[in-house]
């Protein structure tokens, strides 16, 4: 479970409710036409951009935001590094009876194993790097979608209340609460894209591009150990991967 996407949301979203409630009558903040206006509303003008099959998918993927288990980058080098030696001393055949806990790195090794050339498993590992990360960002892109209708959704609702309010000019008193009214919805607009919407879709994003980079590390590794680099050489080329702070932490460590 991803902590800070949790903390997060409840606490950006608690923060906004301790506010109205601090500031006086809750039930002043609920309406009900306002939130068919900007929910329903942002979710069909979403629909509208994407396949259904699309659409709804994306309430699947979202839970990559709140609980995904990232392979580990150093892991994954010691992994990489280990079949290296093996494949030096025994050669890529060997690799067969070799179990990691990656389905990608698993793939690639028996795409070694099986004695397949350089360039196509370059090709093969490439293109499923591409094509599963073009799916994890389907996901992606339905949340932000979201997040830019929903406050244009909300300016929708707010006109509405407002040409409702004008019409209605010959009572004064009736004025101010329907003007209350009429923001609401550009509240609610608000609320769901940059609290909820928009901070999901770049927290997937930064899921993609995490995985994309430990793919491309192991697709680096699968073909350095094909063209029979040294464990050794194999290594300091991965660790350019990780950020400086933690390379030089392995250093440390080896010393």
């Amino acid at each position: 479970m991803d902590l800070a996407t949790l903390i997060g949301l409840i606490g950006a979203t608690g923060v906004i409710a301790m506010a109205i409630l601090v500031s006086g009558d809750f039930g002043t903040f609920i309406n009900l036409p306002s939130i068919l206006i900007v929910i329903a509303g942002s979710l069909l003008a979403t629909l509208i951009k994407f396949p259904v099959s699309q659409f709804l998918g994306a309430f699947k993927t979202v839970g990559r935001a709140f609980k995904y288990r990232s392979d580990d980058p150093r892991r994954l080098i010691d992994q990489t590094v280990d079949l290296a030696q093996v494949a030096r001393k025994e050669g890529l055949l060997a690799l067969e009876s070799y179990e990691v806990d990656s389905p990608f790195l698993q793939q690639g090794i028996q795409l070694l194993a099986d004695g397949h050339e350089p360039e196509l498993v370059k090709k093969v590992l490439g293109q499923e790097i591409d094509l599963s990360i073009e799916r994890a960002e389907r996901g992606e892109n339905v949340f932000r979608a979201i997040g830019d209708v929903a406050p244009a959704m909300g300016m929708i609702g707010t006109l509405i209340g407002l040409v409702q309010m004008l019409s209605n000019m010959d009572d004064p008193k009736k004025i101010g609460p329907a003007m209350a009214v009429a923001l609401l919805t550009t509240l609610y607009g608000a609320v769901i894209a940059n609290a909820i919407a928009l901070p999901l879709a770049d927290k997937l994003a930064a899921r993609n591009s995490e995985d994309r980079l430990n793919r491309t590390l192991v697709l680096e590794g699968l073909i350095s150990i094909q063209e029979g680099l040294n464990p050794r050489v194999i290594e300091e080329l991965l660790k350019t991967y990780l950020p400086t702070n933690q390379r030089n932490v392995e250093n440390e460590e080896a010393a």
